[in-house]
């Protein structure tokens, strides 16, 4: 397989599989959007290890093949003939992407294995740490940076969006016996873990669900504090993405936080607007 071919499988799954984050990254040069496509893809695989491999002992066997796999890109030693791995070790070459946040992302997902509640933020920020802060660093390596408060901005931006994903996905995780949401401040509210998942959506679900609303907006806040460290070509794919997932968690608290009316999405229109309102801020965004 060709690193050609092996990129171009990237870029299908990212496209099927994760739309927002496809065309948050389509203004990127080829090299560096199909990194980002690589990137995508292998914790797409990440994920996938503890969703769909069957049983507890298959899901940990799953999560021992992904470390094994971070092992081999970084040794490059990686089998030809899988698309995913030929393409990242690549891309890990191409644009010096440490092995550090790898590593982290594969420690969140084996997070799934054990752990389907967390006590309060600082254990849950653990968690959003490592499966999308670190996304932010790998991300954040490719698009090329100088000033190194730009690692604390991406982790942060990362993790907004994470955020968001918990709010969205309350049900779904629920269906699968698993509650994002911080112990303290559920008991705080006056939600049981019960309530969630019998999908009973309260007044106070809906003041639980109003601070992490708020967190969301702190750290997308912060997480923005990343664009003028970027060039213009990442900076519009940022602000693209954030935009994005800025809208999603605006169109949460339209609902009022009612998760249980099904996951909340964006039309293509309202994407388009987005994205052509992104790019503009993000030319005129003046670089530091």
């Amino acid at each position: 397989m060709t690193v050609d071919e092996a990129y171009d499988r990237c870029t299908a799954i990212t496209r099927a599989e994760a739309r927002n984050f496809y065309f948050g990254f389509i203004l990127l040069p080829r090299e560096r959007r199909r990194a980002i496509h690589a990137l995508y893809a292998f914790s797409r695989l990440c994920d996938d290890s503890v969703d769909d491999a069957g049983t507890p002992a298959g899901k940990a066997e799953a999560v021992r093949a992904r470390r094994r796999d971070v092992e081999r890109v970084y040794a490059g030693a990686v089998p030809d003939d899988d698309p995913v791995l030929v393409a990242l070790a690549d891309a890990i070459r191409r644009f010096g992407v440490p092995r550090g946040p790898m590593d982290a992302l594969v420690d969140g997902v084996a997070m799934d294995l054990d752990t389907d509640r967390y006590a309060d933020w600082p254990a849950l920020k653990g968690y959003c740490d490592r499966v999308a802060g670190a996304v932010g660093v790998l991300s954040l390596h490719v698009f090329g940076f100088q000033d190194p408060s730009a690692v604390r901005h991406a982790e942060d931006l990362g993790v907004a969006m994470q955020v968001v994903n918990i709010m969205r996905d309350v049900q779904e995780d629920a269906g699968l016996g698993r509650i994002y949401l911080p112990g303290d401040e559920m008991a705080a509210a006056g939600v049981t873990g019960d309530d969630i998942l019998a999908d009973r959506m309260t007044p106070a679900m809906g003041a639980l669900m109003a601070v992490q609303a708020a967190r969301a907006h702190e750290y997308f806040a912060n997480g923005r504090m990343l664009l003028p460290l970027l060039d213009v070509r990442a900076r519009m794919c940022v602000q693209m993405l954030a935009s994005l997932y800025g809208d999603i968690l605006v169109r949460i608290e339209e609902r009022g936080f009612d998760y249980t009316r099904g996951r909340v999405s964006l039309p293509g229109r309202r994407k388009a607007a987005l994205m052509a309102g992104s790019v503009v801020r993000a030319v005129t965004t003046r670089r530091r």
